[in-house]
């Protein structure tokens, strides 16, 4: 999916392109020859079982990591948001919701002055209000609960203004209600500012109604599509190298493989909300 600039009219060049690129350690190719690009304003959705390369995907296009071949390319200047996965913080750790926030404008600054701090307050008030969290940004983060302080690392992701949204598994550990809240989050950001979204996760429920395409990994071998393209028996079978099975029933779509094959051998549910 390619987005027209909306003053010329002319295909928007992509946020982020991959071309050829490999990434091994040692002897091991976690995945080659992978092309792919990151349009403004898409959401795809990076699948596959532990080991496969995802979070080391996330961690190349943060410059934290080498690609071993190919190429990578970014335009200059190109804002990158980073909400890393959910763990629990100390309840011992006094620091406040806005703190938190406050790192993600810091962090790309030193010594900001007077002006400074007054737009740092600004756009620290605007990125929690974004992501409602008003009512808790004063209060010490170790308090808080997972899904508050999955809101305000939201926040803390968005308060640089970022054209690109990189995505850590950021639904783990949280219930159905809090992996809805925060989904609908990082898709309000991408359809209000025309922010990419590369979303590494193992559970696709609550964002399947909001991807655009699917990039799944397995040992080596990848599958780029449409959710309806990847997330099919015979797509799942031919990278698995195992029987896999896509059924559809009732608004949610299952996938049962054989033990082992995927990441244990319980069926995956994948509801469509």
């Amino acid at each position: 999916m390619q987005r027209a600039d909306e003053v010329t009219g002319t295909p928007a060049p992509p946020r982020v392109a991959l071309r050829g690129a490999q990434l091994s350690y040692g002897k091991r190719a976690l995945w080659s020859g992978l092309d792919i690009e990151l349009e403004q304003g898409e959401f795809v959705a990076v699948l596959g079982p532990n080991g496969s390369g995802k979070t080391s995907l996330l961690r190349v296009l943060l410059g934290l990591q080498k690609l071993t071949g190919g190429t990578i390319e970014m335009p200059d200047g190109m804002g990158i948001g980073y909400i890393p996965q959910q763990r629990a913080l100390d309840p011992t750790i006094t620091l406040r919701g806005r703190d938190l926030v406050s790192l993600g404008y810091d962090g790309h600054r030193w010594g900001i002055g007077l002006k400074g701090r007054r737009d740092r307050k600004r756009r620290v008030d605007e990125a929690i209000s974004a992501v409602g969290a008003e009512k808790f940004a004063n209060r010490p983060v170790g308090l808080l609960s997972g899904g508050e302080q999955q809101r305000l690392r939201v926040a803390q992701a968005l308060v640089c203004d970022p054209d690109v949204l990189l995505c850590d598994e950021p639904l783990l550990s949280l219930d159905l209600a809090h992996q809805q809240a925060v989904s609908r989050l990082i898709d309000k950001r991408r359809r209000d500012a025309g922010t990419s979204v590369l979303f590494v996760t193992h559970e696709i429920n609550p964002i399947l109604p909001l991807v655009d395409r699917v990039l799944y990994l397995v040992d080596g071998r990848f599958r780029i599509g449409t959710p309806d393209e990847v997330m099919t028996s015979e797509a799942l079978t031919e990278l698995y190298r195992a029987r896999i099975d896509v059924v559809r029933v009732r608004g949610q779509i299952i996938v049962v493989g054989a033990q082992g094959a995927i990441e244990s051998d319980q069926p995956h549910h994948l509801q469509v909300d």
